[in-house]
């Protein structure tokens, strides 16, 4: 047998009728199978948050002004935003990224300095970023992972932040998943309609100016954040080292997308953590054929979908290597 029918058969033969722990059982053959074992562990869960600024903000399609990155940035050092009382109360170490934020931040040991440049530049009239750096968006993401792995850790979740990241991510889909803009635009940060509105006339607007792109990376560099970017390199070494990955909603996904088109083979180790009540979250996650863990309506991003799914996942594990065998409890089968 494969090491992925000997965990089915283990999970089969839990006193319990068969398949009646649902998507937990599906998680629990995922983990083991990514880990080549029948008995999984979970070790140094993290959760990574890449942020950075967007050129594209300065265009008027957020509902927050521009320097709510960096003052974000800030409360998840301090400890005070929903990643960190999420993170704390799951047992989950965090880490935040500066991918491209517009500020100088202080050495911090929960900080790491991966700055490309201050921001992207406005993808309404211009390549976000040059070819440059988008390579060193991949290989800052391959750094971040790396030194999370050699830690010790075999799960990871990443989650974001940056003004105007949801108008980055809507121009990936659209280019990604050849959908119009108007099944993958939402409200990102709490537009009313007639903001709403003009975002989707600047993101068609965009559209029109650069014309048809093909190639991924190229769809990456015209449209993508520099947290997004990175975020997507860093999922790609996350499969390299076999490791969980944890995904969030709109934003995250989004950067998977690049992933997933890049190498296919990664949706292997993902987990899709929660559907965000970001409109176009549903339409990529039916595009990538998943099925996400939760539903709560949120929209917040910074990873707290990864966050709030973790007990669910350990749930998983546990019942794998701690529920007794029909066999060892003297429990009769139904066979």
């Amino acid at each position: 047998m494969t090491i992925k029918e000997q965990i089915q058969h283990k999970i089969d033969f839990k006193t319990k009728p068969l398949g009646s722990l649902g998507t937990l059982e599906n998680l629990a053959l995922q983990i083991g199978t990514i880990q080549n074992t029948l008995s999984p562990t979970l070790q140094n869960p993290t959760i990574v948050v890449f942020a950075a600024d967007h050129g594209i903000a300065k265009e008027g399609v957020s509902a927050y002004p521009q320097e709510v990155t960096f003052q974000m940035v800030m409360n998840f050092l301090l400890g005070g935003a929903a990643i960190n009382v999420f993170s704390k109360q799951n047992g989950i170490s965090l880490k935040i990224v500066d991918a491209g934020v517009i500020f100088d931040f202080e050495p911090n040991d929960n900080l790491f300095n991966a700055k490309i440049d201050f921001g992207t530049k406005s993808f309404l009239n211009e390549k976000a970023m040059t070819e440059t750096q988008l390579q060193q968006c991949f290989d800052k993401g391959n750094e971040v992972v790396n030194s999370i792995f050699e830690n010790g850790c075999n799960i990871i979740g990443f989650g974001e932040m940056g003004i105007g990241n949801t108008s980055s991510a809507t121009m990936l889909m659209s280019y990604l998943c050849n959908l119009p803009i108007d099944e993958c635009v939402g409200r990102g940060t709490g537009l009313n309609d007639t903001q709403l509105e003009n975002k989707i006339a600047i993101l068609k607007q965009a559209q029109t100016f650069h014309g048809e792109i093909k190639n991924t990376k190229d769809v990456l560099q015209y449209f993508g954040g520099f947290e997004i970017a990175q975020m997507c390199g860093a999922m790609l070494t996350a499969f390299e080292n076999k490791m969980l990955i944890l995904v969030d909603g709109f934003i995250a996904s989004n950067a998977f997308l690049v992933a997933y088109k890049i190498n296919p083979s990664i949706i292997d180790n993902a987990v899709f953590c929660h559907l965000s009540d970001e409109f176009g979250h549903q339409n990529l996650l039916k595009y990538l054929k998943v099925e996400p863990l939760l539903k709560l309506n949120m929209r917040l991003g910074e990873g707290t979908g990864c966050a709030v799914a973790y007990p669910l996942i350990e749930s998983a594990v546990s019942f794998l290597n701690n529920m007794a065998s029909f066999e060892s409890a003297g429990v009769t089968n139904k066979d």
